[in-house]
């Protein structure tokens, strides 16, 4: 994947701390499009509900500011050094295997653009979807999938089939050139180690959020 290495001297930076990143970048943007140009760690931390040491150590990870006294930091160069160490300045091709509801609405999804991420197309096995398009974007014959992916060198995959098609598609992207891979199918995926893998379970956070609202709802 293109961007920064997440990387220190000492160390891989944390999954925490990089976690938080795109959670300070939206806080900054919202407040850049608001016309601020100063924002303290102070504020920053209350927004994010996080401590403002944290929030200092975390940005001087991926910033040379160490904020102007009685100012802080300048939003708009934050800004561009967050996009930096995520890669958001230099959009990543992907491609979806799965134009079921989840893959069309990813496909017409043009928050992507925003995170760094530029969909190309969709691909399926359905009749009555291939040859269709959502939001500009071809939704394909999944027999395409390995040359579109290696004449357009797309490094990333997102997987939106039905469980039981999960580890035959990850093999495909990984054959066709695929480096990392976005799976929301909720199977278990065996990748090679060179293959960088994020697995969504929906149905687990769902269940989260209602033990959570039940747990609310005894107090």
């Amino acid at each position: 994947m293109k961007g920064k290495t997440l990387e220190r001297e000492d160390g891989k930076i944390s999954k925490a701390t990089i976690a938080r990143m795109p959670l300070y970048l939206r806080f900054l943007q919202e407040e850049n499009s608001k016309g601020e140009k100063y924002i303290s760690s102070t504020v920053i931390a209350q927004n994010i509900s996080v401590s403002s040491v944290l929030v200092r150590k975390d940005l001087a990870l991926v910033s040379s500011q160490s904020g102007r006294p009685r100012l802080g930091f300048a939003v708009s160069r934050l800004i561009v050094d967050i996009e930096k160490f995520l890669g958001y300045d230099n959009l990543s091709d992907a491609v979806i295997v799965g134009a079921g509801g989840l893959g069309r609405a990813f496909l017409g999804y043009e928050g992507f653009k925003s995170n760094g991420l530029n969909v190309l197309a969709a691909f399926d096995v359905d009749k009555q979807l291939v040859g269709s398009a959502v939001a500009g974007k071809r939704i394909l014959h999944l027999d395409e999938l390995e040359k579109f992916v290696q004449e357009h060198q797309v490094k990333i995959g997102i997987i939106t089939v039905p469980k039981h098609a999960a580890q035959d598609v990850l093999n495909r992207l990984v054959d066709a050139g695929i480096k990392a891979v976005w799976n929301f199918a909720p199977a278990p995926l065996r990748v090679p180690k060179d293959i960088v893998i994020k697995t969504e379970d929906l149905a687990a956070s769902l269940a989260m959020l209602a033990g959570q609202l039940y747990k609310s709802d005894r107090r």
